[in-house]
């Protein structure tokens, strides 16, 4: 059973039509890039992912019993939000408030998970420094790890490794590969870096103000779409 399902989706702002034509759908496990230009409708659509953007026409279903507020989200940082003066373990706690229901405190298994997300991105020895005195490398991690807790079933990635220098971006990649791998959890990262796009995703979404293309990996390389958008290098 598809886990997300989107049906002729199409998003306006002031009247004026951003993103329209959207038709896909994901099983548990995929691990799917959304990319294309800057104003495509990459943000539009993961707006409207997260509940935040009502569509014009369409629909978007969870399957496999999620809730749109069982969804872990990694933003893109603004220089605000790096320099937030809050401990590594408040900020990764963060991530369980949906849970908290009636609760008005986090709990013992809150922080277990907090703690076992820590440990699980390499960043528990962390847990007592300020987050903005953190490396750029090091805060990705923290949100990565801040989104887990917020998950168990699909995590939505906006631009994850941007500002990073390679050796931090690499390592990103891979941490979001072996949650997709390792604990089955579904990926949706939006992305301007094509090659890795292709390297560690399953499928890709082509947006350019409407679907250009949807399907694996294998048949996008294949694709006159991919070439143009590579430069005219091959993926």
């Amino acid at each position: 059973m598809a886990i997300l399902e989107c049906k002729d989706l199409s998003f306006a702002y002031d009247g004026e039509t951003v993103l329209e034509k959207v038709d896909f759908s994901l099983n548990a496990g995929d691990y799917l890039c959304v990319v294309g230009e800057n104003g495509s409708g990459k943000s539009t659509l993961i707006k409207g992912l997260l509940g935040l953007k009502a569509p014009d026409r369409g629909s978007i279903r969870f399957g496999e019993g999620l809730q749109s507020t069982e969804i872990g989200y990694l933003p893109q940082q603004t220089q605000i939000q790096r320099d937030f003066p809050a401990s590594v373990r408040e900020v990764v706690l963060s991530g369980c408030l949906n849970s908290l229901g009636r609760r008005l405190h986090y709990n013992a298994g809150d922080r277990e998970r907090a703690a076992m997300n820590l440990e699980r991105m390499g960043v528990e020895d962390l847990a007592d420094k300020s987050y903005h005195e953190l490396s750029g490398g090091q805060q990705q991690r923290v949100l990565l790890a801040r989104a887990l807790c917020a998950t168990k079933k699909l995590l939505l990635l906006d631009e994850p490794v941007t500002g990073l220098d390679p050796i931090a971006t690499g390592e990103m990649y891979n941490l979001i590969k072996l949650v997709n791998l390792c604990d089955g959890i579904t990926v949706i990262m939006v992305s301007h870096d094509i090659r890795a796009a292709v390297r560690y995703a399953t499928h890709i979404l082509h947006l350019g103000h409407e679907q250009l293309f949807f399907g694996s990996c294998a048949e996008y390389r294949e694709s006159s779409l991919a070439r143009r958008f590579s430069g005219g290098g091959g993926l």
